[in-house]
């Protein structure tokens, strides 16, 4: 089925987008593909895609974009103290 995200193969492109997405914009996102087994409601076999996000974004402290952000920022009074231009 085409959209599927709980079969393996759909779990799987859809961490491959994911990732693809935050790699584009600076962010390294950590994502597990994790087997749930038969699941009776569903009557099938389910794959849950889990992250280090949270509420769909990656942590402040992830990837090059969130470094360099925190490299730009002083904090007030910085200029008066020694070693901060």
């Amino acid at each position: 089925m085409n959209g599927d995200f709980c079969t393996n193969e759909g779990a799987l492109k859809l961490k491959q987008k994911i990732e693809a997405y935050w790699k584009d914009r600076g962010f390294d996102v950590n994502i597990d593909l994790v087997d749930a087994g038969f699941v009776a409601a569903m009557r099938s076999g389910r794959t849950d895609v889990r992250s280090n996000m949270v509420n769909g974004m990656p942590s402040r402290n992830e990837g090059k974009a969130s470094r360099d952000l925190v490299a730009r920022k002083k904090p007030m009074g910085a200029e008066r103290v020694a070693g901060w231009a």
